[in-house]
């Protein structure tokens, strides 16, 4: 089946326009900041919305290092991420954080909120945790992981968890 020109043309100009629109849309994104959007819906206790939509081309450097820091904690390595902390005036947070971490361990965590006040960041999270030792039991709650950007490095400053 033999195609006209015509038919080609507007083909043609049908891809380009799609292509046009799709690149205008990733330039439109990379204009926008992290949070797209969040719902009205908003918990009654901590005002946090209860979901987020989060720009996929935003700068995920600070939420790798959050990611880091949690996942060591979950994996019993809180002393040596804390180890910075027990030599300044965090030392008593720092073992508190270590001993309430040990006993209420989390099991999965999500991102829930992303709050900027340059230059630093607040990365708050909706995590599971196991309930008091010797419990099969679990609770959810929310906590943040506050982090600095230090000459184009993020750093974690301040872990705030209720258990």
């Amino acid at each position: 089946m033999e195609f006209s020109r015509a038919q080609i043309a507007i083909a043609a100009s049908a891809g380009v326009m799609l292509l046009l629109i799709f690149f205008g849309y990733l330039m439109w994104l990379n204009g926008q900041g992290p949070v797209l959007a969040r719902s009205e819906e908003r918990d009654p206790l901590s005002n946090i919305p209860n979901s987020i939509s989060l720009n996929p081309l935003r700068d995920r450097t600070s939420e790798r290092e959050a990611n880091k820091f949690i996942r060591a904690i979950h994996e019993g390595h809180c002393d040596e991420k804390l180890a910075d902390w027990k030599k300044d005036y965090r030392k008593k947070y720092a073992a508190f954080i270590c001993d309430s971490e040990a006993r209420h361990p989390l099991l999965s965590w999500q991102l829930v909120e992303w709050e900027d006040t340059p230059p630093l960041r607040i990365l708050r999270y909706r995590g599971k945790r196991l309930d008091t030792p010797g419990q099969k039991g679990t609770y959810k709650e929310l906590f943040s992981v506050t982090l600095e950007n230090k000459y184009g490095e993020w750093a974690v400053t301040k872990y705030d968890s209720m258990y």
